[in-house]
């Protein structure tokens, strides 16, 4: 496997940043990950923490070096981290459960499989279009569905009134999550994937989205796309979170952060997923700590496969 990766988290106008992100990889398949802890409820960033922790403990025990089925792990990785936050909650003795967003994708045999709860997204974009982006779990998106030809019963059943914040469903609340997994998509060279926080897609139009992410290379694209959203909410701007993902870039597009997996052994693990709760405390983990993981995992990255 070959591709060009690039992520990017920013507190924003926040007192901390709840969002978490990450990738991580073996010779024959990747994960990227999302996670954007739910404010209005305790320790939104340790619900994130948590989830994304799960899920990647379980690709680097299952990806041995490939996935035996990416849609059945996507959806019981899911779960799994649902039920850790309740661990944690009960542990803790939290009058209220942390709850969190995810979004989680998986690259292997050519093909691009996904899954998310809440809203933060998936986009997918080939040759300067979007061909796919998640939907969703919110009240105000079933409420845009309603407006589509042949919507369901159900969504036209939904309130009028809606809040673009409110949710349906998410990890860690009391209710099991819905959890939606996404068509499958053949990769081709040049496929474009992001992940980002709503802090990202609420600010920026799609149609920018779309141009920024298919006309610069990611080390470019990530960044203005987030820089954007910051500045369109000035110091009232959410966290911003994003992370996107080249397949089989050209190698004139490459950034510091190329990939290629080729000469990787069966059982070496990469990641970029923030170290465990035990390890590190959530609250010392601030923007500059977390770029300068970031940066030195990737630079690491870069000697390896410049060995190749």
């Amino acid at each position: 496997m070959r591709f060009s990766v690039y992520q990017v988290s920013r507190r924003g106008g926040r007192s901390n940043n709840e969002d978490r992100v990450g990738y991580c990889f073996t010779r024959d398949s990747v994960l990227l990950g999302l996670a954007d802890g739910m404010g209005g409820h305790p320790r939104g960033d340790v619900a994130a923490q948590i989830a994304l922790q799960t899920v990647s403990a379980m690709f680097q025990r299952e990806a041995q070096p490939a996935l035996d089925d990416p849609r059945a792990f996507l959806r019981r990785a899911v779960q799994t981290a649902h039920e850790h936050i309740h661990r944690y909650a009960s542990e803790q003795r939290l009058e209220d459960f942390p709850r969190t967003t995810i979004v989680l994708c998986v690259l292997q045999n050519g093909v691009a499989q996904w899954a998310h709860v809440g809203d933060s997204r998936l986009y997918y974009l080939r040759e300067g279009a979007m061909v796919t982006r998640t939907l969703d779990h919110s009240h105000a998106e079933q409420r845009l569905l309603q407006t589509i030809p042949g919507a369901s019963a159900a969504q036209a059943a939904m309130p009028r009134t809606t809040n673009r914040n409110v949710l349906y469903t998410c990890l860690g609340s009391p209710q099991a999550p819905f959890i939606e997994i996404g068509v499958p998509q053949n990769l081709r060279t040049g496929d474009l994937i992001m992940l980002c926080s709503d802090g990202l897609w609420s600010q920026i139009d799609e149609s920018s989205i779309v141009s920024v992410l298919s006309a610069r290379a990611l080390s470019d694209a990530v960044p203005e796309l987030v820089e954007r959203a910051l500045r369109n909410r000035s110091s009232e701007s959410d966290n911003v979170t994003a992370l996107a993902i080249e397949w089989e870039a050209d190698t004139e597009r490459d950034t510091t952060q190329g990939v290629s997996t080729q000469n990787l052994a069966p059982g070496v693990f990469a990641s970029t997923f923030q170290a465990e709760l035990r390890d590190l405390p959530v609250d010392d983990l601030d923007d500059a700590a977390i770029e300068r993981s970031i940066a030195e995992i990737n630079e690491a990255i870069r000697r390896a496969a410049a060995k190749k």
